[in-house]
This record gives C-alpha cells, sequence and structure tokens, in this order.
C-alpha cells in the first residue's frame, strides 16, 4: 500500500482559540496603561534534534541569562543566548552526574550559575556550578524524581516523585561535617501526596496538585500542615504558577481549563477556557499581566492576567510539557517532540524561544 505521506502538505492546522465575552473595561490594557506587545508580530524560533526522545524540560537562569534544556539523554545543555545564537551546537554541555537520560532542571534563584538535574531512571538529583564542567554533589533517592522547586532562598528543595509522593532537600552542616552540602530532609516523618509542589514568594507556604484530585493543597512551611483546600478541577490538577506580583495562583487540569484564584480571599475570580486540550503547565510573565499555557496540542496559548482573553497562540512543533518565560523579557521558551506521522520522518526533539528579539 503506497505511503499517505506528503512533505508538501500543510502542517496540522491549530483551531483560533475561543474568545470569551469582553471584559469590564477597567481590567484592559489600554485604561491601565499597559504596552502589551504584539504577540502576532512574533514568529518562534525552532531548534531541532535528532533523537527518538523528547525535550522535557527547560528553565532559565534566575537573571535571564543563561537557558537549559534536558530530555534526550544524559546531558545537560546550556545556552547564553546573549552571547550567541541558539543552535544544537552553541550550547555548553554537562555530564557525567547522571547514568541515564536527565528529566529536569531547576535553577537556583538566588545564583545564575547554580542549577539542579534530576533523573527518573537513575533516581538521582545531581547538583552543578556553571562555572566548572564537573558536578558538585550527587543525591541518590529511594524513588524516582519527577519535578523540583527550590525555596526562594534557595537552600530548600521540593521534590515530587513518579509514585505521587513529595520528599524535601535541605542545604546545611549535619553532624561533624565541616561543608555545608545537600541532604534529603526527614520531614518529621509525615507522608505528603503531590504531582506537583511549588513554594510561595516567601518560602512559608507550599502549594500542592495532584492530578487525581480534584482540589488544590496550601500547605504551611516548615510545619507541612494543610491550612486551604481549593476546590479546582473536576479531572484533576495538574498544573500551578504564582503571579510574580503575589495577587493570583494559576491552576491547569486535564479538562482543558485554567482557574485563577484571588492569593487574598482563595477565591477563583477568573477562568481562562481558550485552550482546546488537557494543560501541562503553566508560566506568569515577570511583570505579571500575562500568562503561558502549554497543553497536548501543537501550540503555546499566551493570555491577559487580567482579563483572561487569549491574546497569542504561539505554534509549536509538537505538544510541550513545559513553558518558562524569561525573567526580565516577554520572551517564551518552551520544548517538546515533534509528533509522529504515518510515512513522515521520524519525530525529533525542539527548543523553541518566542518573543521579541528572537
Amino acid at each position: 500500500m503506497a505511503s499517505q505521506y506528503n512533505p508538501n502538505a500543510p502542517e496540522e492546522e491549530i483551531p483560533a482559540p475561543e474568545r470569551p465575552p469582553s471584559p469590564p473595561p477597567h481590567t484592559t490594557f489600554a485604561t491601565r496603561g499597559v504596552h502589551a506587545p504584539t504577540f502576532s508580530a512574533f514568529r518562534p524560533r525552532d531548534i531541532r534534534f535528532t533523537s527518538q526522545q523528547a525535550m522535557n524540560h527547560i528553565a532559565w537562569s534566575c537573571d535571564g541569562k543563561k537557558l537549559g534544556a534536558v530530555g534526550i539523554d544524559k546531558i545537560v545543555r546550556i545556552w547564553t543566548p546573549e552571547k550567541s545564537a541558539i543552535e544544537p551546537r552553541s550550547c555548553t554541555t554537562y555530564s557525567g552526574g547522571h547514568t541515564d537520560d536527565v528529566d529536569y532542571i531547576a535553577w537556583n534563584p538566588t545564583h545564575p550559575e547554580l542549577f539542579c538535574t534530576s533523573s527518573q531512571k537513575d533516581r538521582r538529583v545531581v547538583f552543578w556550578d556553571g562555572r566548572q564542567s564537573r558536578y558538585i554533589q550527587q543525591i541518590p533517592l529511594k524513588y524516582a524524581p519527577a519535578q523540583l522547586n527550590y525555596a526562594p532562598d534557595g537552600k530548600t528543595i521540593l521534590y515530587t516523585t513518579l509514585n505521587r509522593q513529595m520528599f524535601v532537600l535541605s542545604y546545611g552542616k549535619e553532624g561533624e561535617e565541616t561543608k555545608e552540602q545537600w541532604h534529603q530532609d526527614d520531614m518529621g516523618g509525615k507522608l505528603i501526596s503531590a504531582s506537583t509542589a511549588t513554594f510561595n514568594h516567601v518560602g512559608d507556604g507550599i502549594v500542592l496538585t495532584h492530578q487525581s484530585e480534584t482540589y488544590i493543597r496550601i500547605l504551611d512551611y516548615p510545619g507541612l500542615n494543610v491550612v486551604q483546600n481549593i476546590p479546582a478541577h473536576v479531572g484533576g490538577c495538574v498544573a500551578a504558577a504564582l503571579d510574580p506580583r503575589g495577587r493570583y495562583l494559576a491552576s491547569g487540569g486535564r479538562d482543558s481549563i485554567v482557574n485563577m484564584f484571588d492569593l487574598s480571599e482563595w477565591i477563583c475570580v477568573r477562568t481562562i477556557t481558550a485552550c482546546d486540550n488537557a494543560i501541562n503547565a503553566l508560566s506568569f510573565s515577570h511583570d505579571g499581566e500575562f500568562i503561558a499555557i502549554a497543553n497536548a496540542g501543537n501550540y503555546i496559548d499566551i493570555c491577559a492576567v487580567e482579563t483572561g482573553m487569549p491574546l497569542h497562540r504561539v505554534p509549536a512543533m509538537g505538544p510541550s510539557p513545559t513553558v518558562s518565560w524569561h525573567p526580565s523579557k516577554h520572551i517564551i521558551a518552551y520544548c517538546g517532540q515533534t509528533k509522529v506521522r504515518e510515512g513522515g520522518p521520524p519525530p525529533t526533539a525542539f527548543v523553541s524561544l518566542f518573543g521579541p528579539g528572537m
């Protein structure tokens, strides 16, 4: 039977987002004096990698000068966009810390050269200093880590596992140690279930989501006691993000909905229904005006936070498991893998940037 693949055929059509009713005038950019970028004037910048696996995670350093990506192998790739174009061979690579594929990267929020990575297959968290090629510490874990999140002071890390449990790593001295390093925290013997775990901006609270739970849990820290249970998503909550201005908590679910909660009253003040697919990840822009939504479709949605209005649908090479705004610019980074097309070329991993100057 002849192959149905046509290399000249147009890419899968991306549907336009559904526009909600007009928002109250006092919430619009014009009324508030906000000059929003014309996102429709920009095009994504895509970098392809020959790989049968996806690029799983991407993240900016705290100063925005470095961009890290992991997923297709045992190597951590770091780019410096201000110094050189982002190409497959223009990155600095870090290896030797993991014995299997790396899945996640997180940057220390207090130092632009410090970051850590995790691997589900070798069950390790590895700590790095970007100024040296060798890792500075490895921590073997009992369970496969899925996600990492630093505390604001950079001295505590929350990590969740594939079996939906949350654990804590702490930085300091133990016993007769002469230098500070990372240790597994006993958490007072508590067992806490979670798919994702995120510190608040002060570091005295934790936001937990679980893909099998319809609500968001808010815990105090370090007590780890539940202080709020917030109904969120019918089909389970899979993503959460905090507005850098401290006004909102955004949550995303398998129901394709993004809810915006007022942090002062813990009520849902806005619902974004622009997406047509299950939500994968959320990210607020540095000024808190925009939210980027990664989902199971071949696009990233950018919406206005104060109105919920869809502003632009960014075409992607494939579904992205993550999206991240630059810490000081209106630029997003995302990654993933192209979809398999019958009779077409094999899938490739990709890293993409979108925004002014890209």
